[in-house]
């Protein structure tokens, strides 16, 4: 809007007398853009009352209108304020019964992004890594925000003062698309990954419908702006699939490492042959696991491993990481439903011979998980994150070439099912049938697969070929 302004000055209170110096006024000024305003009392304490009514509209960033010279907010009586920053908690403390530990990490994250728009003014204002910081891990964290410690809790109540009204949207256009922008970019000011733009974008609009049922906007004002999403193709990046050549380097690169190498090739290994999500393999117990059973040599006697057996992985539960500052329970990481599938569902994954051996010697060596799990750590009940990503991090440079190390090849874990998934697709296993392995839908899993399938053009040609010869 042209006729508002967030350009105000308010002087001191001027003491007046008439002509005949018998009575006295009382007269506030103030300026918005370059209008004075004017407005005379009888006496101080009404004058004083006015003049900070004034102040504190201008110091929480409220838009003046140019046309009156008075808040915008004065002119509305039917509509209830609230500052930008109260709002977001309120958002996020909405949000957060019913939220994933990671949903609530996004949500924080969106918000600490969108908010520096809405500061009214910069007096006194701490840095902003402090501010980000105080916000993502405090202010927008419903369980930790009354734990802030004192720097945080400064930055904070920084925002709750500093912070423009929301009814400020429903005044300046121009804010919904400096709101929309700050949301969407990065610390530098760019444009975000394609993926983290809609997510926040989403978010954003979520945060404004919460809004208009609190009755503080009459309408969510992003749904009435133009704008272009970025282009997301959401597929895999064929450069950063391994082939069976490179994943056997890196599984021995990973078992050579002291001293969790060996607890960790089963891991590793289960993403690579079973297509499993770094989740799900932290999870399993040793009921998830089913092998075939040892066969007897006839002749030796001896009991041994039968050359072509496969087994099976059976899915109920996976354990995402999000850290204990985001969970209800405090630990690092919460049991929840197999992704995609309602809870109890669970989901059957074969396990080809190479995994059967691999599973095999870890079940034998590594017997000692509290619940029976596969996995924990050397120290620990759980296998910390950390330590198979510094694992996977250290088997990279020794199992890789430098040009290799550089390039995106098996740049993180979940990589490996990457390629499990495109060795299914490339080896002729039917869409369906690949896509209820992984615990895909079929349309997503050939969206995302598309560039990884090899070979299909050439095997579609001779088709076309052998129909055209007919």
């Amino acid at each position: 809007m042209k006729d508002i302004t967030y350009n105000v000055r308010v002087y001191a209170i001027e003491t007046r007398k008439n002509a005949a110096g018998k009575v006295t006024s009382y007269r506030v000024a103030w300026q918005t853009t370059t209008k004075t305003w004017k407005r005379s009392f009888k006496n101080a304490a009404q004058a004083d009352t006015f003049r900070g009514s004034l102040l504190t509209a201008a110091r929480n960033g409220e838009a003046f209108s140019t046309l009156t010279g008075e808040p915008v907010s004065w002119g509305r009586t039917d509509r209830p304020e609230m500052s930008w920053y109260d709002f977001a908690c309120k958002f996020a403390d909405m949000k957060w019964k019913n939220a994933a530990p990671k949903y609530r990490q996004d949500i924080a994250r969106a918000l600490t992004a969108a908010t520096p728009a809405m500061y009214a003014s910069a007096r006194g204002k701490p840095e902003d890594c402090v501010l980000r910081s105080a916000m993502h891990r405090w202010g927008f964290n419903t369980k930790q925000r009354q734990e802030a410690p004192e720097e945080a809790a400064t930055a904070l109540s920084w925002l709750a003062d500093y912070t423009k009204p929301i009814s400020a949207l429903i005044d300046d256009a121009g804010l919904v698309r400096d709101l929309l922008e700050s949301a969407t970019s990065l610390l530098d000011g760019t444009r975000a990954a394609p993926s983290t733009v809609r997510k926040h974008r989403m978010l954003l609009s979520n945060a404004l419908d919460y809004a208009v049922e609190l009755k503080l906007l009459p309408a969510n004002p992003l749904k009435t702006l133009k704008w272009k999403p970025p282009t997301n193709t959401y597929e895999v990046d064929r450069r950063s699939v391994v082939n069976h050549t490179q994943a056997k380097a890196l599984l021995a690169a990973v078992a050579a490492q002291e001293p969790s190498g060996e607890r960790l090739t089963a891991f590793f290994a289960l993403m690579y042959y079973a297509a499993l999500r770094p989740e799900e393999a932290v999870n399993l117990r040793r009921d998830n696991v089913v092998l075939p059973p040892l066969l007897k040599n006839a002749e030796t006697g001896q009991v041994e491993e039968p050359a072509d057996a496969w087994g099976e992985l059976h899915l109920l539960k996976v354990a995402p990481y999000s850290g204990r500052d985001w969970t209800d329970s405090g630990v690092a990481r919460e049991e929840r439903a197999l992704k995609h599938r309602a809870p109890g569902h669970s989901r059957i994954v074969p396990i080809p011979p190479p995994l059967v051996r691999i599973l095999r010697a870890h079940l034998a060596t590594f017997d000692k998980g509290l619940h029976n799990r596969l996995f924990y750590g050397v120290k620990a009940d759980e296998l910390p994150f950390i330590t198979y990503r510094r694992s996977w991090k250290a088997a990279r440079k020794t199992a890789l070439t430098d040009k290799e190390c550089a390039s995106p090849l098996a740049g993180r874990p979940y990589d490996l099912r990457h390629a499990c998934v495109s060795m299914w697709l490339n080896a002729g296993v039917s869409a369906p049938q690949v896509a209820e392995w992984a615990g895909h839908s079929v349309d997503v899993l050939l969206r995302i697969y598309a560039r990884c399938i090899v070979g299909q053009d050439e095997a579609a040609k001779c088709r076309i070929s052998h129909a055209l010869n007919e």
